[in-house]
């Protein structure tokens, strides 16, 4: 009977649809009434180094939005034998911040340049003194002055910037427009007002490189909305970029545009105050929304906003349990050398939980897990490493212990900058592979940052799944919900959730570990520097 009463959703349009273009897959996501997903559709793709630049070509963009699209309405017809010609709302989101620059004619003036480019650095560290307030390299407004320090020849062209999911729904609506979190990745936004700051506008526009130009910086940004605005209707056109069969009908609302971090926040019921979510994985970020802005500026904390326009503090490493997984593979081929065929999954269970017999001071080991540079203690190159002395407690419990808790240390020291500002957060939702272990993630995540740390069943859907609800947010909530209350009511009231509250013992444990971590950095920052 569900399968039926979906079926029949389908067809009669009664389903929502979130596509985020991520770094390595664009993914398509189709929701139910409830929100729970139905088909999904997805399409592999990987950045370019061209020229010194990271970068997608806008073929590859717009293939890429087809491929999944037609991976997505492939899946529908074979799952309910229906036709997708039409949805209730459109919500499209893709990796954050970047550089794309259009002339008046809407020609590329120069490639996409992605996140990933940190060639801003001189600009970005100008601006932030200029604003008191820390700009990112990412950042799309440190992409285009160090185009104008530069003296780039397309500043003088410039018509209108946007980020990657500004400009996919710009061709999907013809609305040049951006969700207030992803347009907080591009120029500051100003929470009492829900814009970009008019007086950071003011001091960016009286740079006398910048006065040098016939334009003023507000005329090229997307205009910014909020949750559950009305971004416009998807065009003819835009019907057939997504659909090249022709079944997909235009007049599709479409919610505002949003930044993989929004959508990360909605996925985890994490938009409200004192709420925050931990993605860690290769990397670790963790994101705090706020009651207020912070009363002082740190380049190690980005200031972002909620899909609704809260600000939102977020720590960004690096490096997380990338040398976690190296130890692992090494342990794999150990075991194999004996003839044992462990599973991969089997192998970091087993392994991992071995941590739970370490001593309370990890046995004197220590580790750092930096493969990269980390901002956050100021190194600009990595190098792992591994230290025990001649009187270390040298176990595999001991080990496995140092190696969790080394993926949290700067994270945490990180988070101590906002605790020191006097943030504080109820609990955390935690999402990424460092979580996949049952127990040992959520129980050192709570016990490095001090608070619960849930695990939610819905987690694993990812940000096109958070786009999705974001649409249907825009043309299903009541007069007056907030984003909060309709997540509560509509989306997480039936989640199931794993809380672990941090226990005395660990936060102690973690304490003593931090301490040792820091005295050590500086043997950490010698190493890397050879």
């Amino acid at each position: 009977m569900k399968h039926t009463r979906i079926a029949e959703n389908i067809k009669n349009g009664q389903t929502y649809l979130g596509i985020e273009l991520g770094s390595t897959r664009i993914k398509a996501v189709l929701t139910g009434t409830d929100n729970a997903p139905i088909a999904s559709g997805s399409f592999d793709w990987e950045n370019s180094l061209i020229d010194g630049v990271w970068t997608y070509g806008l073929d590859e963009i717009h293939a890429g939005v087809r491929a999944c699209y037609a991976d997505l309405r492939d899946t529908v017809q074979k799952e309910y034998g229906v036709t997708l010609t039409g949805v209730a709302a459109i919500g499209v989101s893709a990796m954050m911040h970047g550089y794309m620059a259009f002339d008046k004619n809407d020609t590329l003036l120069t490639p996409f340049r992605t996140w990933r480019n940190t060639m801003t650095g001189a600009a970005a560290a100008e601006l932030s003194a200029l604003f008191q307030f820390n700009i990112p390299e990412r950042w799309s407004i440190a992409h285009l002055y160090h185009a104008v320090l530069g003296g780039e020849a397309h500043v003088k062209d410039l018509a209108f910037l946007t980020t990657l999911a500004g400009y996919i729904h710009y061709l999907l609506t013809g609305e040049k427009v951006l969700g207030v979190g992803d347009a907080g990745g591009m120029f500051p936004i100003d929470s009492k007002t829900g814009d970009y700051d008019s007086g950071m506008l003011e001091k960016f526009n009286n740079i006398p490189a910048v006065k040098a130009y016939t334009w003023r910086l507000r005329e090229l940004l997307p205009k910014v909305l909020t949750a559950g605005d009305n971004a416009g209707y998807l065009t003819a056109a835009g019907a057939a970029l997504l659909d090249e069969t022709g079944s997909l009908q235009a007049g599709i609302p479409l919610c505002p545009p949003e930044g993989d971090a929004g959508t990360g926040m909605t996925a985890t019921d994490s938009v409200a105050v004192h709420t925050g979510n931990v993605s860690a994985g290769t990397s670790v970020f963790a994101m705090a929304v706020l009651e207020k802005e912070l009363r002082g500026w740190y380049p190690e904390i980005d200031m972002v906003t909620t899909p609704d326009g809260r600000p939102v503090a977020m720590v960004h490493c690096n490096n997380c349990s990338g040398d976690i997984d190296g130890w692992i593979k090494l342990f794999g081929e150990t075991v194999a050398l004996f003839g044992v065929d462990v599973k991969k999954s089997e192998l970091y269970d087993t392994l991992l939980r071995a941590a739970f017999t370490g001593d309370d001071d990890c046995g004197g080991l220590m580790n750092f897990n930096y493969l990269s540079g980390e901002g956050i203690t100021k190194l600009p190159a990595g190098k792992p490493m591994f230290i025990r002395t001649q009187n270390s407690e040298f176990s595999i419990g001991n080990f496995m212990k140092t190696q969790l808790m080394s993926a949290l240390a700067t994270l945490r020291i990180g988070m101590d900058i906002l605790y020191r500002e006097g943030v504080t957060l109820d609990c955390i939702a935690g999402h990424g592979g460092y979580f996949k272990t049952k127990e040992t993630g959520t129980r050192y995540m709570a016990a490095a940052l001090k608070i619960p740390v849930k695990v939610m069943s819905t987690a694993g859907e990812g940000g096109p799944w958070g786009m999705a609800v974001l649409a249907g947010y825009s043309v299903a909530k009541q007069a007056g919900e907030s984003l909060a209350a309709y997540l509560e009511k509509n989306v997480f009231a039936s989640a199931q959730t794993e809380t672990v509250l941090p226990a005395e013992n660990d936060v102690a444990c973690f304490e003593r570990f931090l301490s040792r971590y820091k005295a050590y950095l500086p043997a950490e920052a010698a190493a890397a520097s050879i």
